[in-house]
């Protein structure tokens, strides 16, 4: 078989999406992160507030994790020809969204570890400059979060079909950036609560709320990702369709069929048919044509002995 004959019959395994934009807003809200981590970690010791610490410790964090999501996007767009990724490095992204759910996890530890001390051990707290500089981190984070809205966006209550076609590495980068909105909004509300009405204990119970939200998010991207990981079957829905569209056309019988996720919108399939009436392997790719997300498709074709399966006419 010459070279040119078997190029035609080869495709590409680059199944991760355009990411640029992605990482340019991820690249602009590390940047705002890390100054606004800064004086808020500066701020809160200064003044005392365990909130406010709460917030900037989160946001140290999160600019690693911002890190861990741009050398996902880069290694992945770099390592994209390599011919060691089998089915390319669609699932790189995943990898750092699991990594940074682990972070997210460890830093609601931490935080409640803290929040637990200072409730035994309170501290005093100058409030004026805490809340000057709580309001500021809180407006940084509401900017951070509308540069990775739109792609990073998920509904809890979405099925699992929808959360595998997310881009969990941004989808990371998003939940890294609502929990510093989360938790500057809970060290405002502390702070308020401290300065007018004498509750300073509102300051570190506020923080073991945050922990308590926070431990959930990292929870829920976790488990996304590892399904993602671990080559998780989807929901049965693609996979009836799949088996409908094949056993839909002549006496076709699936037996074997794998689903899995090679990218943020990209399915693998491998079909074991059995039949009576075998076709080339392109006319039952050419069945599953209608069904979306489907890039990387093989089919074994096995002629099956005896008389056929299909009814025969009265």
């Amino acid at each position: 078989m010459h070279i040119h004959t078997l190029d035609r019959w080869q495709h590409p395994h680059d199944f991760a999406d355009d990411s640029s934009h992605a990482e340019k807003n991820t690249r602009n809200v590390m940047i705002l992160t890390a100054f606004t981590m800064v004086a808020e970690i500066v701020t809160g010791v200064m003044t005392g507030s365990m909130a406010l610490l709460a917030d900037g410790w989160h946001m140290s964090t999160h600019v690693a994790a911002f890190g861990v999501t741009l050398f996902a996007y880069r290694y992945a767009r770099n390592q994209a020809d390599n011919p060691r990724f089998t089915f390319g490095t669609g699932k790189i992204g995943v990898l750092g969204g699991f990594a940074n759910a682990t972070a997210l996890a460890v830093v609601a530890l931490v935080m409640s570890l803290e929040s637990i001390t200072r409730l035994f051990e309170p501290r005093t707290i100058h409030f004026n400059e805490a809340i000057f500089v709580a309001v500021a981190g809180l407006l940084v984070n509401l900017a951070s979060g509308l540069m990775l809205r739109e792609h990073g966006h998920v509904h809890e209550h979405g099925n699992d079909d929808e959360a595998r076609h997310h881009d969990h590495n941004l989808r990371a980068a998003y939940l890294h950036v609502l929990a510093d909105a989360f938790t500057s909004v809970l060290a405002i509300l502390a702070l308020l609560a401290g300065k007018y009405v004498g509750l300073v204990w509102i300051d570190p119970l506020m923080g073991l709320v945050g922990a308590a939200v926070i431990t959930r998010w990292a929870y829920g991207l976790a488990r996304d990702t590892g399904h993602v990981l671990i080559d998780c079957a989807p929901d049965d829905r693609i996979r009836s369709t799949i088996r409908r569209a094949i056993e839909d056309d002549a006496d076709n019988r699936i037996a074997d069929l794998h689903v899995w996720c090679v990218g943020p919108h990209h399915y693998s399939v491998a079909i074991s048919v059995v039949t009576h009436q075998p076709r080339a392997p392109e006319h039952y790719k050419n069945l599953l044509g209608h069904i979306p997300h489907l890039a990387h498709v093989l089919v074994e074709v096995n002629p099956c002995p005896g008389p056929s399966c299909l009814a025969s006419p009265a």
